[in-house]
């Protein structure tokens, strides 16, 4: 029986892993120098923060989708017999992003290394979506009230600060309940129960409230994406919040952190406060990642 449950267990946390990790893909075609379809093409996608790889092979059209991808930065090999092997580098992947490629293939030795970097701006040419990117950097040196990242989503065009979940229990607004972080609704125009939110590529919606779930602190956060309008059916939603957390690399990293907030440090008081408040608030913490396995986990 135990055996049983362990493995269900198991079955749970590998389909949860799996469905955390549908945040971008790549798709694209594989061509020679006249631009003719090159069919059955070996084509890998290294991760190149985790060593990570997956492989595909182009279809009789000469596409390829490589589907499921974490996001960071990748390193793309093409080849085939009787051409050079081509190496595309500095794509890198962002919540949601669905970049297409046009790799053309060179006559030659597999031996031989034909090397692109995507130095410009990848089209993304499968998605209607209107929305904006807030990365790592900004969510940790932006000065946020709480360390709330709910807080960044106003960053995004058309994104409204509509109350506040220390001031009001419950109301017709959404509620974001993160500590008192501002509640976020009626992006774009929608309704203000009309954003969905989602973590790690799951549903993460409050259904009593209509707002988000708790969301890790800022340090824990990779990026998230806002999108306020030409969303796609499977949204289920005009406008949407994406959230995803950081992950560990080959390498160890850590960090510890304390945010004070302390009366000694605030203005004057008022003429008609004589009393000064006292106010002493405390935000410590830390991270640490890294691998399980080498280039695997």
């Amino acid at each position: 029986m135990r055996v049983f449950a362990c493995i269900g267990i198991l079955g749970c946390v590998a389909a949860a892993t799996a469905w955390a990790q549908s945040t971008a893909q790549i798709h694209g075609t594989v061509q020679d120098p006249s631009g003719a379809a090159v069919p059955g093409a070996e084509i890998k996608a290294t991760q190149t923060d985790t060593g990570v790889t997956r492989s595909i092979v182009s279809e009789a059209d000469g596409g390829f989708v490589l589907t499921n991808l974490p996001l960071g930065p990748y390193r793309l090999e093409i080849g085939k017999a009787g051409f050079a092997t081509a190496v595309n580098t500095g794509v890198v992947l962002e919540v949601g992003s669905d970049p297409a490629l046009t790799i053309a293939l060179k006559v030659g030795a597999t031996s031989e290394q034909v090397n692109v970097e995507a130095n410009a701006a990848l089209v993304e040419t499968r998605s209607l979506g209107v929305g904006e990117v807030i990365q790592t950097q900004r969510i940790v040196d932006l000065p946020l009230n709480g360390r709330n990242v709910t807080d960044l989503i106003g960053l995004a065009g058309a994104s409204v600060q509509t109350g506040n979940t220390q001031t009001r229990w419950f109301s017709n607004l959404p509620i974001i309940s993160i500590g008192g972080s501002p509640a976020v609704g009626g992006a774009g125009g929608t309704s203000l129960f009309g954003t969905e939110y989602s973590l790690d590529g799951a549903n993460h919606l409050n259904f009593l409230s209509g707002g988000t779930m708790p969301i890790a602190f800022p340090d824990a956060v990779q990026e998230f994406r806002t999108e306020t309008s030409g969303q796609s059916a499977q949204r289920g939603a005009a406008t949407s919040v994406s959230i995803v957390t950081r992950s560990g690399t080959n390498d160890f990293h850590g960090d510890l952190f304390e945010f004070l907030r302390n009366d000694g440090f605030g203005s004057a008081r008022e003429y008609f406060s004589p009393v000064a408040s006292t106010y002493k608030r405390n935000q410590f913490g830390g991270t640490i990642g890294g691998r399980i396995q080498r280039d695997k986990l």
